[in-house]
């Protein structure tokens, strides 16, 4: 479907309104809080914790899934959109969970920008450094939300210290504290040198009321508080920790923000940081290297699947990340995999588990197509000249189990639940090409286990046995490689559905004492794309 002038025209204007960006932190860090907080900031909801107009019961709007208010924790990602300041924010909320950091990988892979949460208690803590690792990767833009200010934790300067010295980030505070952690009354804006105070609201549910005060009357009423921040912010001056959006956007620094976002202070000057800070939409990169100009016709690539968002109809979303044109719903693309035609009648704008019919799209929104059967994460769809965007990598996997149906009169309910499970990338499912038809499980986290488990039992009504399989490592591998492996004892090769080979070993130290004696063999960590072959 061609666009006219007025519609190519108003493309770049569009993608200039969006923001997409993902939030990012250790388990218990305020993830999940502040996602929350943003939306009520935003009006999205009228309540934390509630959907504006859809129900009187208080609940995480990003933790949609049974098993994640069961537990407590994020499992899934989840796609937010809303309008703030006149732009349009499409929040990816991301698990914390090592368990799940493959996809918070894939979510990564869709977002323009991140916000790094950290516990002003914690710091800098070893799946945070995991994530930023994913961000330097791909060159995103990384501000930073010090988090729990209000309760007792470390000295801010060391945490400045901790965030350069283990991130290699160079943190430009933006908001100081003033007070102590614990002794929380507010913070100093370095932009202008005002004291905003510190106000706690009931149970963080509605906004926060913000006081902004002038130099003279902060040092009246906060005293040694005050002077003890100014003291720290003209340091900061003196050794260049100064906001530079330039090396930010390059990745190079990251915008410091300190709040509660329990007690939602600090939030609106975050968001407002996205909107202000973030870059919008940019043309990005295909699969030859080649920026994609963000007027070029319709093309986007799907970095998520996930099935019974709706449990009442079963049915399943592919998120398409929109990289160039504009969309509209209806219109014919290719699927890039294949070649074959691609209808997009059922779109929606997603918001958590809901979801709205949407009519049009630009670069940095996210669609979900409905029941989008065909598709698998990483690929590409497009209308006009054939493009294809980088395919997604997937982590090695670190533990392994064979499944089988515990009830075999569910073989078939049991087939489809892994055949949709292993679509949407919660285990990598491997199998035996000679034949065996026992599959193994493979993860990078024991969780991933427990809600493949539930998910096959509640959504697909097949209970599965899940034992050891006895293996400890796993690299990709080629075909000759693999004819060389048939005769090593403690190893097995197998293959996904993507065609991608994997040689499992029963031990670190035989991959370790193979890849010694053997470099000409293919043994490769990464373990290729996740794509349809």
């Amino acid at each position: 479907m061609s666009l006219t002038i007025a519609q190519q025209f108003g493309v770049p204007v569009e993608a200039a309104r969006r923001r997409t960006f993902a939030i990012i932190s250790h388990p218990d860090a305020g993830k999940t809080t502040l996602t929350e907080k943003f939306l009520l900031y935003a009006g999205a909801v009228a309540e934390a914790g509630t959907i504006k107009a859809r129900g009187a019961r208080r609940r995480a709007t990003s933790d949609w899934m049974d098993l994640e208010q069961k537990r407590g924790i994020s499992i899934t990602s989840t796609v937010l959109q809303f309008t703030y300041r006149d732009h349009v924010v499409n929040l990816l909320d991301t698990p914390g969970h090592r368990d799940f950091s493959e996809d918070t990988y894939r979510v990564l892979a869709a977002a323009d920008a991140a916000i790094m949460v950290l516990d002003v208690a914690k710091g800098v803590e070893e799946q945070t450094l995991k994530l930023f690792e994913v961000c330097r990767a791909r060159s995103l833009p990384v501000l930073t939300f010090l988090n729990k200010y209000d309760r007792p934790g470390r000295d801010p300067l060391e945490l400045l210290d901790e965030i350069e010295r283990r991130i290699g980030l160079r943190p430009t505070p933006v908001t100081w504290p003033v007070g102590l952690p614990g002794d929380f009354r507010g913070v100093l804006d370095r932009r202008d040198g005002s004291f905003v105070r510190f106000r706690r609201t009931d149970h963080g549910a509605t906004t926060a009321p913000e006081e902004r005060l002038d130099p003279g009357r902060a040092m009246a009423e906060e005293g040694e508080a005050w002077h003890h921040a100014q003291e720290a912010a003209h340091l900061l001056d003196e050794v260049g920790l100064v906001l530079d959006v330039t090396s930010f956007r390059a990745g190079e620094s990251s915008p410091l923000f300190v709040g509660s976002a329990l007690t939602n202070f600090g939030v609106r000057q975050l968001l407002d940081a996205v909107v202000d800070l973030a870059p919008p939409a940019a043309a990005r990169p295909d699969e030859c290297g080649s920026l994609r100009p963000l007027e070029s016709p319709f093309a986007g690539f799907v970095f998520k699947i996930q099935a019974n968002m709706d449990p009442a109809h079963h049915d399943h979303v592919a998120f398409v990340r929109v990289c160039s044109g504009r969309f509209a719903r209806g219109m014919p693309l290719v699927h890039a995999p294949s070649g074959r035609p691609f209808s997009t009648k059922y779109a929606a704008s997603v918001f958590g588990s809901e979801r709205d019919t949407i009519d049009e799209a630009y670069p940095g929104d996210v669609i979900g197509l409905v029941n989008a059967g065909g598709l698998r994460i990483g690929d590409t769809l497009y209308d006009g000249d054939p493009v294809a965007f980088p395919p997604i990598a997937t982590f090695a996997p670190e533990l392994f189990a064979s499944a089988r149906p515990r009830d075999t009169g569910r073989h078939k309910q049991f087939h489809r639940g892994l055949i949709q499970l292993e679509r949407e990338g919660v285990v990598q499912v491997l199998r035996d090409p000679d034949g065996d038809p026992v599959p193994v499980l493979a993860a990078v986290g024991a969780m991933q286990f427990e809600v493949f488990a539930h998910r096959l039992a509640h959504e697909f009504g097949a209970e599965a046995d899940l034992l050891p399989a006895g293996y400890r490592a796993a690299r990709c591998t080629d075909q000759w490689t693999s004819e060389q492996l048939r005769l090593v004892r403690g190893s097995r090769v197998l293959a996904r559905a993507d065609g991608t080979l994997l040689a499992l070993f029963e031990s670190p130290y035989q991959l370790q004492r193979m890849e010694q004696d053997h470099p000409e063999w293919c043994l490769d960590p990464v373990l290729g794309a996740v794509s349809a072959s």
